[in-house]
């Protein structure tokens, strides 16, 4: 807008004020003189437009300010914000008109409204003058000055909801502070007539914007099952309406409101225990009790009876309410004295390191969580001077060791123990673990009838098998043979003979009739059992040398370990074998011949104790020795 708007605009001020064109017939409008701050929100509504019976309102095109305004059913609204460094008046002309061709017009001149919205700025950001130093003009102008005070306030702003109290901030500017729940009690089926005493105080908020200090009141919003309770809405009372029925805890939500702005509020929450009725408080016994401390001791120190250095100090409170008077609701504290303090259980301990003898006071009170009932005592304590160090290790055995000590030694005890057993169980498994095993081997061997157990087999009617005594031994030669532990004993000292002069490297010798089954039985296990048990001796290990007469068979091992009076006959296995059966034939083919009336000679059995089917390497040496006159 140039100059001459601006210059004009007064004028048509002064012409409005003076005409009334506001109120022309036809049309007109609540204010025709509006202030409108600048940098306004785009539809900012400006006045409102009053059109009689028949007529229509529009912006006349000709108005120096038209392209700003707009109408929008009976508002003339700004269409973009305005700026007081550009316009600082607004002028709008309105036509009304009918149809009978009457027209009227509406001026309305807007006035900005100056806002502080922008900074100072220097219409030079950089001066430079050159003075010289000889300059002597300004130097006898007088210079006016003036000073101006101003004084800046600020005003309280309504920014906080209430707090209840007590609370603790959470941040360090202090804005906001969060409570801790109330809690009370009450007693079952019993009607409180006052108001309910709560922990940590009783329901009070404020209004932590401290100038203002708005009203609040208080309401229950939440938890209050059966309208037993009711809250007093000014001063936070908490009362009973009917007695409490059941035993569940009652957890209301309290909500405190600023009365100005419901908006502002905050929300605590209030446990109300039921609990039995409770008709004694504590008490204790003895109205005091003595005990002894050392200087210079660690906090946590026991405190000793007096005249007992080994049994800590213990309070106890009792409680009629109880059969047995122990209340196990009931806790101990020390009131008055902070060196001192005590555990749930009663135990007094000291809280700082003493420094200098004397005697303590104390009260101590036993204090009943559930029903608060309290009953207290006095604790004087002596605190008597260090001990030497001679007789402090003298009674370094009377030290009370606690229970977290005994705790630590049981575990080491136990770790040791464990690592003891562990290593003897290793030494037991090196030493005797090939025992174990072989006996538990044996007993399965003979529990179970899958081993190779021959069951029908009977031990050897004539297991001694020395020859008569009119036989003389000679040195025998040895050879070592895998044979079946049984064997088939022959039935007369001629066969024995025969034997040795058939087959020089074995003797097989039998006392019973074995089927024909069996054999073929054994043969198998024979082959399966070849190279893995030994055998017993199957005759007598004792020399008769002095009988010329005499002869035996024995293990090489038990009659000349040294071998030194052995000889090895070195026999193939093959020539063995066709003895070993050939023999074996001639047997069974006498046997059955004289089988009801030849009485069986002596005869020889090699059997071991556990098992009739096993097969060893056997060392056996056979031979005669005749006198020159045979």
């Amino acid at each position: 807008m140039d100059v001459s708007h601006r210059l004009l605009a007064p004028v048509l001020f002064l012409l409005l004020s003076v005409t009334p064109g506001s109120a022309q017939e036809g049309c007109s409008v609540s204010n025709a003189n509006p202030s409108v701050p600048e940098n306004n929100p785009p539809r900012y509504v400006v006045t409102t437009i009053h059109t009689e019976a028949g007529f229509t309102v529009i912006i006349d095109p000709s108005s120096p300010d038209g392209s700003y305004f707009t109408i929008q059913g009976s508002e003339l609204l700004l269409v973009r914000s305005v700026d007081y460094e550009v316009d600082t008046v607004l002028i709008v002309v309105l036509t009304c008109e009918n149809s009978a061709a009457e027209v009227y017009s509406v001026s309305i001149i807007v006035t900005i409204i100056n806002l502080n919205d922008n900074s100072p700025v220097f219409k030079e950001t950089s001066l430079t003058r050159v003075v010289p130093e000889d300059n002597t003009e300004g130097v006898n102008v007088i210079i006016h000055t003036a000073t101006a005070t101003i004084n800046i306030i600020i005003e309280q702003a309504d920014t906080r909801p209430p707090w209840f109290l007590p609370c603790t901030f959470v941040d360090a500017d202090r804005t906001i502070c969060i409570s801790s729940p109330y809690t009370g009690r009450v007693n079952m089926s019993e009607m409180s007539t006052e108001p309910l005493i709560l922990e940590p105080g009783p329901i009070y908020a404020i209004d932590p914007d401290y100038v203002l200090n708005e009203k609040i009141v208080y309401s229950i919003v939440g938890g209050n099952e059966d309208n037993v309770f009711s809250l007093d809405a000014d001063t936070g009372n908490l009362t009973m309406n009917q007695v409490a029925t059941s035993s569940d805890s009652y957890r209301l939500q309290v909500m405190a409101t600023q009365v100005n702005d419901k908006l502002k509020y905050a929300i605590a929450s209030v446990e109300i225990k039921v609990i039995n009725k409770s008709d004694h408080a504590p008490y204790f016994e003895s109205r005091i009790y003595t005990g002894t401390v050392s200087v210079g001791l660690d906090p946590r120190s026991f405190v000793f009876q007096a005249g007992d250095s080994s049994s800590p100090l213990m309070i106890a409170a009792l409680d009629d309410d109880f059969p047995d008077k122990v209340n196990p609701n009931v806790e101990y504290y020390i009131k008055n004295n902070t060196n001192f303090i005590s555990t749930k259980d009663g135990v007094i301990l000291t809280n700082a390191v003493l420094q200098t003898p004397g005697a303590a006071v104390m009260e101590a009170v036993a204090k009943d969580t559930v029903s608060l009932q309290e009953g207290s005592t006095v604790i004087t304590v002596e605190i008597t001077a260090a001990k030497d160090e001679t007789s402090s290790s003298s009674s370094s055995s009377d030290k009370i060791y606690t229970a977290q000590d005994m705790g630590i030694l049981g575990g080491i005890l136990a770790a040791l123990l464990l690592i003891a057993l562990v290593f003897l169980g290793l030494m037991i498994y090196k030493h005797y673990g090939k025992t174990v095993k072989f006996l538990i081997n044996k007993k399965f061997s003979k529990e179970f009838p899958g081993s190779y157990d021959n069951q029908a087999y009977k031990q050897d009617e004539h297991p001694d098998l020395s020859a008569t005594n009119d036989e003389s031994p000679e040195y025998i030669s040895v050879t070592n043979i895998q044979q079946p532990s049984v064997f088939l004993a022959s039935s007369n000292e001629q066969e024995i003979n025969g034997l040795s002069q058939t087959s020089p490297a074995s003797i097989i010798i039998s006392d019973q009739k074995v089927r024909v089954e069996e054999e073929e039985e054994e043969e198998k296990v024979e082959e399966d059992t070849k190279h893995e048990k030994e055998v017993k001796s199957i005759l007598k290990t004792d020399r008769n040398e002095e009988d010329p007469g005499y002869k035996a068979v024995w293990f090489k091992t038990d009659v000349d370990p040294s071998g030194e009076n052995v000889k090895v006959i070195n026999d193939s296995a093959a020539d063995y074998d066709d003895d070993s059966d050939q023999d074996l034939q001639e047997n069974e083919k006498e046997e059955e011949d004289q089988k009801d009336d030849h009485h069986r000679g002596p005869g020889m059995s090699l059997a071991s104790d556990s098992s009739p089917f096993q097969a060893a390497d056997v060392s056996v040496s056979v031979s005669s020795r005749y006198d020159s006159n045979a």
